[in-house]
């Protein structure tokens, strides 16, 4: 695909003198600058905040396409997507889905039982961290029979992270309040700063209810996240032997014999199903 210089000079124009604009008309022009470059199949564009619900900010999805994309996502699925840790983590940039899903991620439940459904070829996401512990993900995606993006259309977008980033922080700077709109909305309260954060050693509550220790927690999340056995021992310095010891106890505890049941059990008690 050739450069569309009218389009991305067009969608850059349309920024100025604008101190404000809605998340459809920026979404719009952030779908025209990335457009002017390369060619996504759907644009969306989510904001996370610890493990409360992402916003979704804007999207190019049809009806049909919005309930796997984004209903079912925020219902549950969002906490075993690499794009949200590494959302998480705060590393800034832009990266291929590829790079960041664990090594068994493309075997793992979760990709079979909800990620197989978007019929993707490839993501590739603009990281870009606000205040108050919020980062906005912009996810590129292209479809199967459209083919991954090729290496010039990432280098170009690594060209264009910095005005991209620069942009979404001016234009997005008050999601803080929006997700505490949203929480009293679903009458729950914030978590105090410093209070089960990203890396916290405490186990959330509902493992703690089904009598897990904070490791066996760790390494369900990992688990589900699409980890081998080998790779949780390399990220908690532990042996092999002992995370697959640690794997047997979660299951026994919990009563189930598959990773099927596992995930069904970690969707159900953080308030949601996995997808059919």
């Amino acid at each position: 695909m050739s450069i569309d210089l009218e389009m991305l000079f067009g969608a850059v124009t349309a920024t100025i003198g604008r101190a404000e604009m809605t998340d459809r008309e920026f979404g719009e022009i952030l779908r025209r600058t990335v457009s002017s470059l390369v060619s996504p199949d759907h644009i969306v564009v989510f904001a996370y905040r610890g493990k409360e619900r992402p916003i979704d900010l804007y999207n190019t999805f049809s009806p049909d396409e919005h309930v796997v994309f984004v209903t079912l996502y925020q219902a549950g699925p969002f906490l075993l997507d690499p794009f949200y840790h590494t959302a998480r983590q705060r590393r800034l940039g832009v990266y291929r889905m590829r790079e960041l899903a664990p090594d068994r991620f493309f075997s793992s439940e979760y990709h079979r039982t909800y990620y197989v459904q978007t019929g993707l070829a490839e993501e590739v996401g603009f990281f870009i961290a606000l205040n108050d512990d919020i980062a906005v993900v912009i996810s590129l995606m292209r479809r199967k029979k459209t083919g991954a993006f090729s290496s010039q259309d990432f280098n170009l977008l690594k060209k264009l992270e910095p005005l991209v980033a620069s942009m979404v922080r001016h234009y997005w700077a008050d999601l803080g309040q929006r997700f505490d709109k949203q929480m009293l909305s679903q009458g729950k309260r914030r978590k105090q700063r410093g209070q089960a954060e990203p890396h916290s050693t405490t186990a959330d509550a509902p493992w703690r209810e089904l009598k897990l220790t904070n490791r066996e927690a760790e390494i369900v999340d990992l688990v589900l996240q699409g980890h081998s056995s080998e790779s949780i021992g390399l990220k908690l310095d532990i042996s092999t032997g002992t995370v697959k010891v640690h794997r047997r106890n979660v299951y026994r505890k919990l009563g189930i014999s598959s990773q099927t049941q596992l995930l069904s059990t970690y969707l159900k008690n953080f308030g949601a199903t996995p997808a059919q």
